[in-house]
């Protein structure tokens, strides 16, 4: 069996066009491959080499835009494989911020779009999160998000439509809450659903289509062009790579609430730096978890 804890040992490098390299850290996402192109990305970017213009991280890959005019391909290639090569101890340290996301489960918004397109559902006579939480073998719907909720999620890319994040949980790897999409898209997806495909989460940033299966929606906008909220003072799009975030369940009087402070440009979110160790999460995962939860509880 593979291991799934271990930094994959060297990445693949291809180039894309005249302005790309790909760098694939592995086939497979896991968090050791997700740190070290997080690694790799960092580097790259303290080094403000001339000629780069776009670096972007993905789940287990990087890509690289450049200018060949200012910089040779095989010169850029020649350094990304050396800041690779170097990577110590240190690629498996990350200063971070984690994040309490506010969800409430099973509204009705989301039940209201999935029953419009039960054709195209794998299981067209129950909902989404009732099809997840059988799959996965949990017993009820309030055992499965008793366990989405359980643990915190680790976002690893941002993309698809703007804003948007993936997010990978954070727990041994067969304990993952694995779903798949849905057998063809839907056209409509609301506004701030909390989606899961394969064995990552996500937040529809935007409405529109998507084939995530549907547990949710957050009050909590993550991309606001206009920047009301304190949260968006440096960028329109919250999310970063590295970001953890702890899904909270919350009943609709409380989602009422928090909406009306987002109107009001009032709504904020609990967010709280950390230093993250990979090594230390992947020694103890559980006890790990712990330790992240009560820093940002403050406890």
């Amino acid at each position: 069996m593979k291991d799934f804890t271990a930094v994959p040992a060297k990445a693949r490098y291809t180039f894309g066009g005249d302005e790309h390299l790909f760098v694939e850290i592995s086939e497979e996402m896991s968090l050791a491959a997700f740190f070290k192109g997080m690694a790799i990305c960092t580097e790259l970017q303290r080094r403000a080499l001339p000629g780069v213009t776009e670096i972007c991280p993905a789940n287990a890959a990087l890509l690289v835009r450049f200018d060949p005019d200012v910089i040779a391909p095989d010169a850029l290639l020649a350094t990304v494989q050396s800041i690779e090569a170097d990577l110590g101890d240190g690629a498996l340290q990350l200063q971070t911020r984690i994040i309490e996301i506010p969800v409430l489960y099973n509204d009705p918004w989301t039940h209201e779009t999935l029953m419009r397109f039960r054709e195209r559902h794998q299981d067209p006579t129950s909902t989404d999160i009732e099809y997840a939480a059988r799959i996965n073998g949990h017993a009820s719907v309030d055992e499965f998000i008793a366990a989405h909720s359980g643990a915190p999620w680790f976002v690893s890319m941002v993309g698809f439509v703007a804003g948007l994040p993936f997010l990978f949980q954070m727990v041994e790897r067969e304990k993952q809450i694995e779903v798949p999409k849905y057998l063809s898209p839907r056209t409509d997806t609301p506004k701030l659903t909390l989606g899961h495909g394969g064995c990552f989460s996500c937040i529809y940033s935007v409405r529109g289509a998507g084939g995530y299966q549907m547990f949710g929606v957050t009050p909590a906008p993550i991309f606001d062009p206009a920047q009301r909220l304190s949260y968006f003072k440096d960028l329109m799009v919250f999310f970063q790579p590295g970001d953890i975030v702890k899904w909270k369940p919350i009943d609709r009087v409380e989602y009422d609430r928090q909406i009306a402070e987002v109107e009001a440009g009032t709504y904020a979110l609990r967010i709280v730096p950390v230093s993250f160790s990979l090594k230390e999460f992947l020694a103890d995962p559980n006890g790990y978890n712990t330790q992240l939860l009560k820093v940002l509880h403050g406890d």
